[in-house]
């Protein structure tokens, strides 16, 4: 059977080497020999000719033996010398991609360069740039600059111009942009120890930390607040980025959302208090923060209570809510720390992100099931309920209440609400306040009332 197989395989002679190998052992065939010397002697040959079948089928490509290396094991803790030279070759590459970016004056002749080239009429104040000058400016500028002189740049820059040019100014600082990028990729990298293309909680301290005195909007913290401003600068970080809680975040996720941006613009000498509120990284904010993680914390332990939080804000978050955070958050002794209570202020504060409802979605979801049922939000909404008689105010039905939160999200299955469900309905901030917190559900019910004010007090203001 295992002959027949072999026969049957593609591109073999059809039965040819069957029958030799049949004439063969016919011819041979000694009536002394034993059954296993036969039995030896048919495997013998069947060996060789399937070996011989089998090299007659190969095409006589060998280039697979020239396939380079392509995996390189990591050096082991106690291969220091493997690790010193690992070192250095990456601080040696780092170092000579530094040197291929643009510099301060070679920037500054570029825009000299651009400025003599400007392709009139002038169009308001905007100094343009036609393709054909475009390209000369490209070929005098320094080699450097020819990866930004390309067609495919320019027609990304191109808008509704009626002769075909762009903006100086716009393509002067995409070319910026992109050495920034670079810039940060390379000073990020240094601090990227294991050299895999992410940084550890650790290594985004060390960057942050070294970064503080090349920030001038930071001159006046104390040095003994430092450990407490990193830990909360890194917090905002690794909660948006690192869903997962694996401990490292890519390199590439850190350059392409905007928080790298609201932590360099403290270099801004000239930040509006406005902009440094609104801004997690600004002294104000980060001082805010653990100001108000004093203030709860009554018995100056360091560490936060159920009754300690639960003062948090407005002071109505539901006593279910909290069980539920200081059930499934990391405590210690039944307490909370001031890097879980950061995650706990990023999640309430931006209600409306994936990863902050992904947090407080966790929680809702009580029997661990993925998904919130009638059930789950009963159980929520009874604390609601409480609230408001003690407050002396009349409960409303849980009925009324399930039945908007369906309509507001509009689920895929109509009996469960998943985090997705959640996230796509663009309702989930409203959702969870409605679940969580007294003052959330009465801004939600009076919505109306307060949408009237507010109508009545800009026309007021307007007739004054």
């Amino acid at each position: 059977s295992a002959i027949a197989a072999v026969g049957a395989g593609p591109g073999a002679e059809p039965m040819d080497w069957k029958r030799r190998l049949r004439e063969r052992l016919a011819a041979r065939q000694d009536p002394r020999k034993s059954e296993q010397e036969l039995k030896d002697e048919e495997m013998e040959l069947f060996t060789k000719y399937y070996v011989e079948w089998k090299g007659g089928r190969k095409s006589g490509n060998t280039s697979y033996t020239n396939i380079p290396r392509f995996y390189y094991r990591l050096p082991a803790e106690d291969e220091v010398l493997l690790q010193k030279l690992r070192e250095e070759s990456r601080a040696v590459f780092l170092q000579r991609k530094s040197r291929e970016l643009l510099d301060n004056e070679e920037l500054q002749n570029l825009w000299f360069l651009l400025d003599k080239h400007q392709t009139s009429p002038m169009t308001g104040e905007e100094a343009m740039i036609n393709y054909e000058n475009f390209l000369k400016v490209g070929e005098t500028a320094v080699p450097k600059c020819k990866q930004f002189f390309t067609a495919k740049i320019f027609a990304k820059l191109l808008h509704n111009d009626p002769y075909g040019r762009i903006s100086i100014m716009q393509f002067f600082n995409y070319v910026m942009r992109k050495v920034w990028l670079h810039q940060t990729r390379i000073g990020l990298s240094l601090y990227d120890v294991a050299g895999q293309g992410y940084l550890r909680e650790s290594d985004l301290e060390n960057y942050i930390l070294e970064l503080i005195p090349t920030l001038p909007q930071l001159d006046g913290l104390e040095k003994s607040f430092y450990s407490f401003y990193v830990c909360t600068a890194v917090r905002k970080f690794f909660f948006f980025l690192d869903p997962l809680r694996t401990g490292k975040i890519k390199i590439q996720d850190i350059l392409a959302c905007s928080f790298l941006d609201d932590l360099l613009e403290l270099r801004d000498e000239e930040l509006s208090k406005e902009s440094q509120e609104t801004n997690w990284f600004s002294a104000p904010s980060a001082l805010r923060v653990y100001g108000q993680y004093l203030n709860l914390d009554k018995d100056h332990n360091g560490m936060l209570s159920k009754e300690e939080l639960s003062r948090y804000g407005t002071g109505t978050l539901t006593n279910i809510f909290l069980d539920r955070v200081f059930q499934e958050c990391l405590t210690y002794d039944g307490e909370m720390d001031y890097k879980t209570y950061l995650d706990f202020v990023l999640a309430l504060e931006n209600r409306k992100e994936p990863a902050a409802l992904q947090y407080i979605f966790k929680l809702l979801d009580i029997e661990n099931k993925g998904y919130l049922n009638v059930f789950s939000l009963n159980y929520f909404f009874r604390a609601i309920q409480e609230q408001m008689k003690i407050h002396g105010q009349e409960p409303v039905s849980f009925q009324d209440v399930k039945d908007e939160i369906f309509d507001m999200v509009k689920p895929k299955d109509p009996y469960k609400i998943s985090l997705q469900d959640l996230i796509n309905s663009s309702q989930g901030d409203t959702v969870t306040s409605i679940l969580i917190d007294l003052n959330g559900f009465w801004t939600y019910e009076n919505r109306e009332v307060l949408v009237a004010s507010d109508s009545d007090g800009a026309a007021d203001v307007d007739d004054t």
